[in-house]
């Protein structure tokens, strides 16, 4: 399978997409969400929506905590979903032994999502950003629900998870996304403070009036600790439905400096609890080659990361992301045969049929993950 970065590298006039499919052995027992690594406040946990009562498939997947679930994206050689394929036409390894598929399901699950957005944008990509955003709602059905975010320096969340598509719809038109990109001298900030729903969003951040600073000509942008956060506000939510955060990004991060969490931590995190990082890429990012951030959190979680040159591509990308993500393959199976001490295992997907492209994860994490109750 060619690497993600040359396939990025090489779709500059197209939308390309990247995918490798998160299976990951996910926690039992639910803890508290956190909501953010630096300033966030608490948020209180709302139950999924209610719906109709859980396939077998489904029902399994809560109950059994040892299963290893493994999301799978099939498709033709056009880029089309390939929905016919039957159990027996999948092989699953991990650490190369061959292993029987306990669960198997082509059904649709609900999705829990995260919508991550950049808080400091270019004006351009601000503005195609903020008039797409309707169009996220769009693209959920009425099972799932969403939890909106923005970041910054810092990680805000919202006002919780909803199914509610009024409330979603309220809550994205009301938050303010700061679109004066991070110019301001060394030592200086930027002036207007983002806010949402009205009030600060910098919270107790001491002498922070601004969305970014620019210190020697490096962001402050703490990518790396959003991603975490949102991941957080994930863990608590049911082991049965898709856990995917929509990171709508240029991709900018500040590192080290900026970042309490690193990455190797953060797709640990990912990995363990079983949630796909989907990346929109605006504009600027592909072209100030920003974007190497998106990329490496969608292959690494085993979600997907496109390129939107305009609102129009954003607002098609968004109900695409939700209908594939939605719409995958589940496969899941009791490891038998592998080194069970071992915190990190190798997997492969295989497919009877030919010619067609599998999308899955290449491993998963199954050690203690940072920053959670463990298991």
């Amino acid at each position: 399978m060619k690497s993600l970065r040359k396939i990025a590298f090489a779709a500059i006039a197209a939308l390309p997409a990247f995918a490798v499919y998160l299976a990951g052995q996910t926690a039992g027992q639910p803890a508290p969400a956190t909501g953010s690594t630096q300033n966030s406040s608490p948020q209180t946990p709302q139950g999924p929506p209610a719906g109709p009562p859980p396939s077998d498939a489904r029902a399994k997947i809560s109950v059994n905590s040892q299963l290893v679930v493994l999301p799978v994206t099939v498709k033709d050689r056009s880029g089309n979903l390939v929905p016919d394929l039957g159990r027996d036409e999948f092989r699953v390894f991990e650490d190369g032994v061959e292993q029987k598929i306990d669960v198997f399901t082509a059904e649709a699950f609900p999705l829990s999502m995260i919508i991550l957005l950049d808080n400091d944008l270019k004006d351009k990509d601000a503005q195609q950003v903020r008039k797409s955003l309707d169009a996220v709602v769009g693209g959920l059905s009425l099972d799932d629900e969403a939890f909106i975010c923005r970041f910054d320096q810092f990680f805000h969340p919202g006002a919780g998870f909803t199914a509610d598509h009024d409330v979603l719809l309220t809550e994205l038109q009301r938050t303010k996304i700061d679109s004066q990109p991070s110019t301001s001298p060394p030592g200086g900030a930027i002036a207007n403070a983002p806010s949402i729903n009205g009030h600060s969003a910098i919270g107790d951040s001491p002498n922070m009036t601004s969305a970014t600073m620019n210190i020697r000509g490096q962001t402050t942008k703490a990518l790396d600790d959003a991603v975490f956060g949102a991941a957080q506000l994930l863990h608590s939510r049911e082991r049965n439905r898709r856990r995917v955060i929509l990171l709508i990004s240029d991709g900018a991060n500040g590192g080290k400096k900026t970042n309490k969490m690193n990455y190797d931590s953060v797709v640990k995190t990912l990995q363990h609890d079983n949630i796909e990082v989907y990346s929109v890429a605006v504009a600027s990012a592909f072209l100030e080659r920003k974007f190497n951030r998106l990329i490496d959190y969608a292959h690494d979680s085993g979600g997907e990361v496109y390129f939107a040159a305009k609102r129009e591509t954003l607002e098609e990308l968004y109900s695409r992301i939700s209908e594939e993500a939605r719409n995958q393959y589940t496969l899941a199976y009791v490891p038998r045969g592998t080194d069970r001490s071992a915190e990190v295992h190798k997997l492969e997907v295989r497919v009877k049929r030919e010619g067609l492209t599998i999308k899955t994860r290449d491993r998963y994490y199954a050690g203690e993950i940072p920053g959670a109750t463990p298991q």
